[in-house]
């Protein structure tokens, strides 16, 4: 028999992280925040709202108590969308076992505070849960996660033996896992490139070609890094999996939500006509709004970012955005 899980968060990732817990033969509860994605989890073993066409083993079911979901577990995830993180943990906060490793799944940075999610959870835990925080990132599709494709992601804690007590409670046959102490580097990789994905999608919307993608693939890794690198975060891992593995997953995978986005303002949609068709969180349209203040106040050039957050909160069309990012004044590639 495998350890006890629980999972915070019933979106497509958290229940893929849960399915994966749960076919290693571990005991795994999840908290959903809708009734009825609690009651399609334990009668038909299908989370019908968020990962439809998914079975879930027997030893998966939901709550919507997250005292249940908490309750004598030996590990535990946070899945909630990056907004929700702060209230959704402190409501947790009461529940958690200590001296278990918590690992923080979800990709983000605060509209108002500016924080990432390990400085989140470093406001909102007592500073008993500290030393056992992780943060899992990489270029992994929930879906394909559960369809048992060979996936490879990234576990980052300050303490090398958590990152390593994690590895070896998640990994699986399909599921592989390598540790990092670079919890700046993951966290920000993770985030950002969600960013660079939408100006990916609006670049296919338009019609642009396979040159323009790349070449925001490329450019946008460069503006990431020279976030990550201002914020303390190795260079080096920029360029592993929660880095550019991410980033080309999300910028050209058609299963990528921030790809959709980027797509449907290439066609001309406006951001309010877009969320109101969207059943999931696309991190990135959030996110958008903190980069680009994040930017300015860490006084980092990140044009990308800038034009994918005036397509969204300002209404620039899409192709007024790429002109102005083809007219900025010529540079040498490699700079500081």
């Amino acid at each position: 028999m495998g350890i006890k899980v629980g999972v915070i968060g019933a979106g497509a990732w958290g229940t893929a992280l849960g399915h994966l817990m749960a076919t290693k033969d571990c005991e795994t509860v999840i908290w959903a925040y809708e009734p009825e994605v609690v009651d399609e989890i334990n009668r038909h073993h299908e989370n019908k709202t968020y990962f439809p066409g998914v079975d879930l083993p027997d030893n998966f079911r939901a709550t919507s108590r997250l005292a249940e979901c908490l309750r004598d577990r030996e590990l535990v995830f946070c899945v909630a969308p990056s907004h929700a993180v702060r209230s959704v943990m402190t409501q947790a906060t009461p529940y958690l076992p200590e001296g278990v490793p918590i690992v923080s799944a979800s990709k983000g940075i605060e509209n108002q505070t500016l924080m990432t999610m390990s400085e989140v959870l470093e406001d909102v835990l007592p500073i008993v849960f500290h030393p056992m925080l992780a943060f899992l990132s990489g270029p992994t599709f929930a879906r394909e996660v559960a369809q048992n494709a060979p996936s490879l992601a990234s576990v980052a804690a300050r303490f090398e033996k958590v990152a390593a007590g994690v590895q070896q409670q998640v990994s699986s046959p399909t599921f592989r896992l390598y540790t990092s102490t670079d919890v700046v580097g993951v966290e920000l990789g993770g985030a950002l490139k969600n960013v660079v994905a939408i100006a990916a999608g609006a670049a296919d919307g338009l019609g642009l070609g396979t040159n323009t993608i790349a070449a925001l693939i490329t450019r946008g890794l460069a503006e990431i890094s020279r976030l990550a690198v201002k914020k303390g975060a190795n260079p080096l891992t920029l360029s592993g999996l929660s880095g550019m593995g991410d980033l080309v997953l999300t910028c050209t995978g058609p299963l990528s939500r921030n790809r959709t986005v980027g797509q449907k303002l290439g066609q001309g949609m406006t951001r309010a006509q877009i969320v109101s068709d969207m059943c999931q969180v696309a991190e990135g349209i959030k996110t958008a709004k903190s980069v680009y203040n994040l930017a300015r106040r860490e006084a980092v050039e990140m044009p990308i970012s800038e034009q994918v957050y005036r397509m969204l909160y300002e209404d620039v069309p899409a192709r007024e955005a790429v002109a102005s990012l083809m007219s900025r004044s010529l540079k040498k590639e490699l700079y500081t």
